[in-house]
Protein backbone atom coordinates (compact mmCIF):
# COMPACT_ATOMS: atom_id res chain seq x y z
CA UNK A 1 0.00 0.00 0.00
CA UNK A 2 1.12 3.65 -0.66
CA UNK A 3 3.03 5.49 2.11
CA UNK A 4 0.39 8.20 4.16
CA UNK A 5 1.51 11.47 2.82
CA UNK A 6 3.33 13.66 5.41
CA UNK A 7 2.01 17.18 6.11
CA UNK A 8 4.45 19.91 6.17
CA UNK A 9 3.41 22.14 9.33
CA UNK A 10 4.94 25.29 7.50
CA UNK A 11 3.07 24.67 4.36
CA UNK A 12 -1.01 26.47 4.32
CA UNK A 13 -3.54 23.95 4.58
CA UNK A 14 -6.33 24.66 1.82
CA UNK A 15 -9.59 24.99 2.90
CA UNK A 16 -12.27 24.28 0.28
CA UNK A 17 -15.41 26.20 2.00
CA UNK A 18 -18.64 25.66 0.54
CA UNK A 19 -20.88 28.88 0.97
CA UNK A 20 -24.31 27.74 0.75
CA UNK A 21 -23.48 24.30 2.71
CA UNK A 22 -25.33 24.43 6.27
CA UNK A 23 -27.00 27.40 8.02
CA UNK A 24 -23.40 29.30 9.13
CA UNK A 25 -22.42 32.27 7.06
CA UNK A 26 -19.49 33.01 5.72
CA UNK A 27 -18.13 35.43 8.02
CA UNK A 28 -18.56 32.82 10.79
CA UNK A 29 -17.16 30.12 9.01
CA UNK A 30 -13.73 31.78 7.91
CA UNK A 31 -13.57 33.21 12.09
CA UNK A 32 -13.67 29.83 13.06
CA UNK A 33 -10.82 28.71 10.33
CA UNK A 34 -8.82 31.64 11.49
CA UNK A 35 -8.68 31.31 15.43
CA UNK A 36 -7.78 28.20 15.29
CA UNK A 37 -4.98 28.57 12.44
CA UNK A 38 -3.94 31.47 14.84
CA UNK A 39 -4.17 29.38 17.86
CA UNK A 40 -2.15 26.46 16.79
CA UNK A 41 0.46 28.67 14.73
CA UNK A 42 -0.33 27.39 11.49
CA UNK A 43 -1.38 28.81 7.88
CA UNK A 44 -3.64 28.63 5.54
CA UNK A 45 -5.74 29.25 2.24
CA UNK A 46 -9.83 29.62 2.38
CA UNK A 47 -11.16 29.12 -0.76
CA UNK A 48 -15.00 30.14 -0.49
CA UNK A 49 -16.96 29.02 -3.50
CA UNK A 50 -20.48 28.33 -5.22
CA UNK A 51 -22.05 24.98 -5.63
CA UNK A 52 -20.98 25.72 -9.32
CA UNK A 53 -17.88 26.38 -8.87
CA UNK A 54 -16.70 23.71 -6.20
CA UNK A 55 -15.39 21.04 -8.47
CA UNK A 56 -12.82 23.32 -9.53
CA UNK A 57 -12.18 24.99 -6.53
CA UNK A 58 -11.48 21.52 -5.07
CA UNK A 59 -9.46 20.52 -8.17
CA UNK A 60 -7.14 23.82 -7.94
CA UNK A 61 -6.75 23.20 -4.15
CA UNK A 62 -5.66 19.66 -4.29
CA UNK A 63 -3.41 20.41 -6.57
CA UNK A 64 -1.66 23.37 -4.52
CA UNK A 65 -1.85 21.20 -1.72
CA UNK A 66 0.04 17.95 -3.26
CA UNK A 67 2.22 20.37 -4.36
CA UNK A 68 3.41 22.01 -0.87
CA UNK A 69 2.97 19.01 1.14
CA UNK A 70 -0.04 19.48 2.97
CA UNK A 71 -3.59 19.13 2.76
CA UNK A 72 -6.78 20.04 1.41
CA UNK A 73 -9.68 20.28 3.70
CA UNK A 74 -13.51 19.99 2.80
CA UNK A 75 -15.58 22.49 5.00
CA UNK A 76 -19.27 21.70 4.15
CA UNK A 77 -21.85 18.79 3.75
CA UNK A 78 -21.53 15.21 2.61
CA UNK A 79 -21.50 16.40 -1.22
CA UNK A 80 -19.00 19.00 -0.50
CA UNK A 81 -16.98 16.20 1.05
CA UNK A 82 -17.42 14.12 -1.78
CA UNK A 83 -16.47 16.37 -4.46
CA UNK A 84 -13.13 17.30 -2.73
CA UNK A 85 -12.66 13.40 -2.00
CA UNK A 86 -12.45 13.09 -5.97
CA UNK A 87 -10.03 15.14 -6.39
CA UNK A 88 -7.71 14.22 -3.44
CA UNK A 89 -8.27 10.05 -4.09
CA UNK A 90 -7.07 10.98 -7.36
CA UNK A 91 -3.72 12.53 -6.44
CA UNK A 92 -2.96 10.96 -3.44
CA UNK A 93 -2.94 13.78 -1.60
CA UNK A 94 -4.19 14.17 2.34
CA UNK A 95 -7.62 15.35 3.40
CA UNK A 96 -9.38 17.10 6.09
CA UNK A 97 -13.01 17.08 7.48
CA UNK A 98 -15.16 20.16 8.41
CA UNK A 99 -18.47 18.60 8.63
CA UNK A 100 -21.05 20.82 8.41
CA UNK A 101 -24.00 18.92 6.55
CA UNK A 102 -27.58 17.08 8.14
CA UNK A 103 -26.44 13.82 9.44
CA UNK A 104 -22.74 13.66 8.84
CA UNK A 105 -22.16 10.01 8.46
CA UNK A 106 -18.50 9.77 7.16
CA UNK A 107 -16.78 12.66 9.81
CA UNK A 108 -18.66 10.73 12.74
CA UNK A 109 -17.79 7.13 11.46
CA UNK A 110 -14.02 8.29 11.64
CA UNK A 111 -13.95 10.27 14.92
CA UNK A 112 -13.99 13.70 13.88
CA UNK A 113 -16.07 16.02 15.87
CA UNK A 114 -19.69 17.52 14.99
CA UNK A 115 -18.73 20.82 15.99
CA UNK A 116 -16.81 23.09 13.05
CA UNK A 117 -14.57 24.62 15.46
CA UNK A 118 -13.67 21.14 17.20
CA UNK A 119 -12.55 19.41 13.92
CA UNK A 120 -10.70 22.09 12.78
CA UNK A 121 -8.85 22.76 15.95
CA UNK A 122 -7.82 19.04 16.42
CA UNK A 123 -6.91 18.15 12.47
CA UNK A 124 -4.14 20.38 13.11
CA UNK A 125 -2.37 17.89 15.27
CA UNK A 126 -3.80 14.84 13.37
CA UNK A 127 -1.31 12.78 10.82
CA UNK A 128 -3.41 11.34 7.60
CA UNK A 129 -4.66 7.74 7.61
CA UNK A 130 -6.21 5.44 4.83
CA UNK A 131 -10.00 4.36 4.89
CA UNK A 132 -11.56 2.55 2.83
CA UNK A 133 -13.54 4.31 -0.66
CA UNK A 134 -15.95 2.59 -3.07
CA UNK A 135 -16.85 3.98 -6.42
CA UNK A 136 -19.90 3.52 -9.04
CA UNK A 137 -18.65 3.66 -12.30
CA UNK A 138 -15.16 5.39 -11.15
CA UNK A 139 -17.18 7.93 -9.25
CA UNK A 140 -16.03 7.76 -5.99
CA UNK A 141 -18.67 7.71 -2.84
CA UNK A 142 -17.53 7.75 1.06
CA UNK A 143 -20.68 6.92 2.52
CA UNK A 144 -23.42 5.25 -0.02
CA UNK A 145 -24.50 5.64 -3.52
CA UNK A 146 -28.25 4.41 -4.59
CA UNK A 147 -30.69 3.61 -7.25
CA UNK A 148 -34.24 3.88 -7.55
CA UNK A 149 -36.06 4.87 -4.89
CA UNK A 150 -33.38 6.85 -2.58
CA UNK A 151 -32.34 9.27 -5.20
CA UNK A 152 -36.38 10.48 -5.29
CA UNK A 153 -35.71 10.41 -1.81
CA UNK A 154 -32.82 12.99 -2.00
CA UNK A 155 -34.60 15.07 -4.17
CA UNK A 156 -37.82 15.48 -2.56
CA UNK A 157 -35.80 16.26 0.91
CA UNK A 158 -33.76 19.04 -0.58
CA UNK A 159 -37.44 20.38 -2.00
CA UNK A 160 -39.06 20.17 1.85
CA UNK A 161 -35.97 21.41 2.95
CA UNK A 162 -36.00 24.97 0.74
CA UNK A 163 -39.33 25.23 1.79
CA UNK A 164 -39.10 24.04 5.27
CA UNK A 165 -35.81 24.77 6.45
CA UNK A 166 -32.41 22.32 7.09
CA UNK A 167 -33.31 20.02 10.24
CA UNK A 168 -33.22 15.82 10.80
CA UNK A 169 -37.14 16.41 10.92
CA UNK A 170 -37.72 17.87 7.65
CA UNK A 171 -35.58 15.05 6.02
CA UNK A 172 -37.89 12.21 8.13
CA UNK A 173 -40.89 13.48 6.95
CA UNK A 174 -39.45 13.98 3.19
CA UNK A 175 -38.39 10.20 3.62
CA UNK A 176 -41.99 9.40 4.50
CA UNK A 177 -44.08 11.06 1.74
CA UNK A 178 -41.79 9.92 -0.74
CA UNK A 179 -41.80 6.41 0.68
CA UNK A 180 -45.65 5.83 0.75
CA UNK A 181 -45.65 6.73 -2.48
CA UNK A 182 -43.17 4.84 -4.12
CA UNK A 183 -44.25 2.60 -7.09
CA UNK A 184 -41.25 2.43 -9.86
CA UNK A 185 -39.73 -0.75 -9.88
CA UNK A 186 -36.10 -1.61 -10.87
CA UNK A 187 -36.15 -4.54 -13.12
CA UNK A 188 -31.96 -5.32 -12.49
CA UNK A 189 -29.48 -8.12 -13.93
CA UNK A 190 -26.77 -8.22 -11.45
CA UNK A 191 -23.24 -10.06 -11.43
CA UNK A 192 -21.37 -10.31 -8.42
CA UNK A 193 -18.44 -12.57 -9.32
CA UNK A 194 -19.30 -16.01 -11.69
CA UNK A 195 -23.42 -15.70 -10.36
CA UNK A 196 -25.61 -13.38 -11.82
CA UNK A 197 -29.20 -13.44 -11.23
CA UNK A 198 -32.96 -11.16 -12.29
CA UNK A 199 -34.54 -9.38 -9.97
CA UNK A 200 -37.17 -6.44 -9.34
CA UNK A 201 -36.46 -4.05 -6.42
CA UNK A 202 -37.92 -0.83 -5.37
CA UNK A 203 -34.46 0.59 -4.65
CA UNK A 204 -30.68 -0.98 -4.73
CA UNK A 205 -28.56 0.90 -2.11
CA UNK A 206 -24.93 0.12 -1.77
CA UNK A 207 -23.50 1.41 1.98
CA UNK A 208 -19.82 1.93 2.65
CA UNK A 209 -20.27 3.59 6.07
CA UNK A 210 -21.11 1.17 8.66
CA UNK A 211 -22.39 3.70 11.39
CA UNK A 212 -25.46 4.47 8.56
CA UNK A 213 -25.77 0.67 8.38
CA UNK A 214 -26.13 0.54 12.06
CA UNK A 215 -28.47 3.13 12.10
CA UNK A 216 -30.91 1.46 9.53
CA UNK A 217 -31.00 -1.73 11.44
CA UNK A 218 -28.65 -3.54 8.67
CA UNK A 219 -25.61 -4.89 10.76
CA UNK A 220 -22.61 -5.58 8.37
CA UNK A 221 -20.46 -8.52 9.00
CA UNK A 222 -17.94 -8.24 11.81
CA UNK A 223 -14.23 -9.22 10.59
CA UNK A 224 -13.51 -10.72 6.69
CA UNK A 225 -15.76 -12.89 4.52
CA UNK A 226 -15.18 -14.82 1.89
CA UNK A 227 -11.52 -16.34 1.21
CA UNK A 228 -10.55 -13.54 4.00
CA UNK A 229 -12.25 -15.97 6.92
CA UNK A 230 -9.31 -17.94 7.71
CA UNK A 231 -7.31 -15.36 7.95
CA UNK A 232 -8.68 -12.07 9.27
CA UNK A 233 -7.00 -8.81 9.53
CA UNK A 234 -5.95 -7.69 12.62
CA UNK A 235 -8.71 -5.05 13.52
CA UNK A 236 -7.26 -1.73 15.26
CA UNK A 237 -8.64 0.01 17.94
CA UNK A 238 -11.47 1.85 16.60
CA UNK A 239 -12.56 -0.92 14.15
CA UNK A 240 -16.45 -0.13 15.16
CA UNK A 241 -15.64 2.48 13.39
CA UNK A 242 -14.50 0.64 10.02
CA UNK A 243 -16.66 1.78 7.22
CA UNK A 244 -17.92 -1.77 6.58
CA UNK A 245 -15.93 -5.01 6.95
CA UNK A 246 -12.66 -4.56 5.65
CA UNK A 247 -12.02 -4.90 1.80
CA UNK A 248 -16.31 -5.55 1.32
CA UNK A 249 -19.56 -2.84 0.93
CA UNK A 250 -22.74 -3.86 1.56
CA UNK A 251 -25.86 -4.31 -0.68
CA UNK A 252 -29.43 -3.21 0.35
CA UNK A 253 -32.40 -4.35 -1.47
CA UNK A 254 -36.19 -3.86 -0.85
CA UNK A 255 -38.80 -6.06 -2.98
CA UNK A 256 -41.49 -4.15 -4.16
CA UNK A 257 -44.34 -4.39 -1.33
CA UNK A 258 -47.53 -2.36 -0.77
CA UNK A 259 -48.46 0.79 1.30
CA UNK A 260 -49.56 -1.54 4.58
CA UNK A 261 -46.10 -3.09 4.44
CA UNK A 262 -44.37 -0.01 3.88
CA UNK A 263 -45.71 1.81 7.15
CA UNK A 264 -44.49 -1.72 8.88
CA UNK A 265 -40.97 -1.60 7.12
CA UNK A 266 -40.54 2.81 8.32
CA UNK A 267 -41.51 1.64 12.00
CA UNK A 268 -39.22 -0.86 11.94
CA UNK A 269 -36.59 2.01 9.87
CA UNK A 270 -37.03 4.03 12.78
CA UNK A 271 -36.39 1.48 15.50
CA UNK A 272 -33.62 0.38 13.68
CA UNK A 273 -34.26 -3.10 12.64
CA UNK A 274 -35.23 -2.99 9.03
CA UNK A 275 -32.71 -5.91 8.22
CA UNK A 276 -34.88 -7.92 9.85
CA UNK A 277 -37.69 -7.11 7.57
CA UNK A 278 -38.59 -10.02 4.92
CA UNK A 279 -38.78 -7.80 2.17
CA UNK A 280 -35.28 -6.61 2.81
CA UNK A 281 -32.15 -8.33 1.33
CA UNK A 282 -28.63 -7.28 2.46
CA UNK A 283 -25.23 -8.70 1.56
CA UNK A 284 -21.86 -7.75 1.02
CA UNK A 285 -19.70 -7.47 -1.69
CA UNK A 286 -16.11 -6.46 -3.46
CA UNK A 287 -17.56 -5.99 -7.21
CA UNK A 288 -21.10 -6.03 -8.10
CA UNK A 289 -22.43 -5.25 -11.87
CA UNK A 290 -25.94 -3.76 -12.37
CA UNK A 291 -27.30 -3.85 -15.87
CA UNK A 292 -30.79 -1.94 -15.05
CA UNK A 293 -33.74 -2.57 -17.55
CA UNK A 294 -34.18 0.72 -19.56
CA UNK A 295 -36.74 2.23 -21.15
CA UNK A 296 -36.73 2.69 -24.68
CA UNK A 297 -34.95 6.15 -25.70
CA UNK A 298 -33.67 6.19 -22.29
CA UNK A 299 -29.81 6.14 -22.48
CA UNK A 300 -28.91 6.80 -18.66
CA UNK A 301 -30.11 5.66 -15.07
CA UNK A 302 -30.75 7.86 -11.93
CA UNK A 303 -28.02 7.57 -9.15
CA UNK A 304 -27.38 9.10 -5.99
CA UNK A 305 -23.99 9.10 -4.28
CA UNK A 306 -23.00 10.62 -0.90
CA UNK A 307 -26.39 13.23 -1.60
CA UNK A 308 -25.35 14.14 -4.69
CA UNK A 309 -28.16 12.71 -7.88
CA UNK A 310 -26.98 12.58 -11.28
CA UNK A 311 -27.66 10.32 -14.11
CA UNK A 312 -24.87 8.02 -15.32
CA UNK A 313 -24.73 4.97 -18.13
CA UNK A 314 -25.85 1.86 -17.72
CA UNK A 315 -24.61 -0.66 -16.29
CA UNK A 316 -23.43 0.25 -13.22
CA UNK A 317 -19.79 -0.79 -12.08
CA UNK A 318 -19.73 -0.69 -8.05
CA UNK A 319 -16.59 -1.84 -6.27
CA UNK A 320 -14.20 -1.49 -3.27
CA UNK A 321 -10.96 0.75 -4.25
CA UNK A 322 -7.26 -0.49 -3.79
CA UNK A 323 -6.02 2.88 -3.03
CA UNK A 324 -7.80 4.32 -0.16
CA UNK A 325 -8.29 8.01 0.89
CA UNK A 326 -5.34 9.30 3.25
CA UNK A 327 -7.99 11.01 6.05
CA UNK A 328 -6.61 13.35 8.50
CA UNK A 329 -8.22 12.17 11.80
CA UNK A 330 -7.63 10.57 15.41
CA UNK A 331 -4.90 8.11 15.87
CA UNK A 332 -6.48 4.57 17.16
CA UNK A 333 -5.57 5.16 20.25
CA UNK A 334 -6.99 8.58 20.99
CA UNK A 335 -10.99 9.58 20.85
CA UNK A 336 -11.32 12.85 18.83
CA UNK A 337 -11.61 15.02 21.64
CA UNK A 338 -8.73 14.26 23.64
CA UNK A 339 -6.70 17.23 24.16
CA UNK A 340 -3.37 15.61 24.43
CA UNK A 341 -3.83 14.58 20.22
CA UNK A 342 -3.13 18.49 19.89
CA UNK A 343 0.19 20.07 19.66
CA UNK A 344 0.84 22.97 21.77
CA UNK A 345 1.06 26.01 20.07
CA UNK A 346 4.14 27.54 19.49
CA UNK A 347 5.07 31.14 21.13
CA UNK A 348 6.98 32.63 18.50
CA UNK A 349 4.89 31.02 15.48
CA UNK A 350 3.55 33.64 12.85
CA UNK A 351 0.01 32.45 11.48
CA UNK A 352 -1.12 33.89 8.14
CA UNK A 353 -4.41 33.11 6.90
CA UNK A 354 -5.55 34.12 3.09
CA UNK A 355 -9.07 34.23 1.89
CA UNK A 356 -9.69 33.39 -1.98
Amino acid sequence: MTACPAIDPAAPLQFVINAASGSSASDSKRALIEAALQAAGRRGDLHFCQPAELAQVAQQATATALASRTAVVAVGGDGTLNTVAQYAHAAGCAMGVVPQGTFNYFARTHGIPADPADAVQQLLGWAAQPVQVAAINQRVFLVNASMGLYPDLLEDREAYKARFGRSRWVAFWAACVTLLRAQRQLRLHIEQGTTARDLRTLVLFVGNNRLQLQHLGVHPQEGATGSDAENPPAKPAHAHLLATSAGHITAVMLRPIGTLAMLRLMLRGALGSLGEAPSVEHFEFEHLVVRPTLTPGRRGVKVAYDGEVARMRAPLDFRVLERPLFLLMPPPQEPASNPASMPAAKADARAGVSVA
